[in-house]
């Protein structure tokens, strides 16, 4: 019998997989990132469809098997989609949550990536347009930092996207855009 294991995981991507099944890039508090299948999840009624959407925050029982992991259960915690009101911030969502599966290559076990994009999709959804530009540079500086990519100060403190850590965002606007390419660029991507 195999170990089941039980965190809580933001969904970043989902891929079908044949006709029922679908892959899913579940960034997990305890586990890091993993790609998992979730069997039946696309039919009609399905019991995980909700609780394994894309940008869905819920507690995960994960096994693994031979070859790849797969979602014994899961249930729904929040729904970051649906808090995300508006097109604009859905892309920007997007383009993080993409930018973390294309920067870690495979699974991998950092704590302090969880705690970010969590921040992040909350400081999304409870703030106004203006300051979603700022909110997205200051969360790819910390996932950066945190992914070994970016070694220079981080304005704010924690990880909470308070009005003074957005306002040294928006005054060293360049600066920090600077940083993010030089970063990516390190990566490889």
């Amino acid at each position: 019998m195999r170990h089941k294991y039980e965190t809580r995981g933001i969904v970043l991507s989902r891929t079908p997989v044949g006709e029922a099944t679908a892959s899913v890039a579940i960034l997990t508090e305890d586990l890091g990132l993993v790609y998992a299948r979730a069997q039946s999840v696309r039919v009609s009624g399905a019991k995980l469809a909700a609780a394994l959407a894309t940008f869905a925050e819920s507690g995960v029982v994960l096994v693994r098997g031979k070859e790849y992991w797969r979602v014994a259960g899961a249930v729904l915690e929040e729904r970051w989609f649906e808090k995300l009101a508006t097109p604009a911030a859905r892309v920007r969502a997007a383009q993080v949550s993409g930018l973390v599966t294309r920067l870690i290559a495979g699974e991998t076990h950092d704590v302090q990536i969880f705690p970010i994009m969590r921040g992040f999709f909350a400081a999304l959804a409870a703030s106004p347009e203006s300051e979603h530009e700022a909110i997205e540079i200051l969360a790819v500086l910390r996932l950066l930092a945190a992914l070994g990519l970016d070694a220079g100060e981080i304005p704010g403190t924690d990880l909470a996207f308070d009005e003074a850590a957005l306002a040294s965002v928006r005054a060293r606007r360049s600066h920090y855009l600077s940083r993010i390419n030089t970063g990516i660029t390190a990566s490889g991507l």
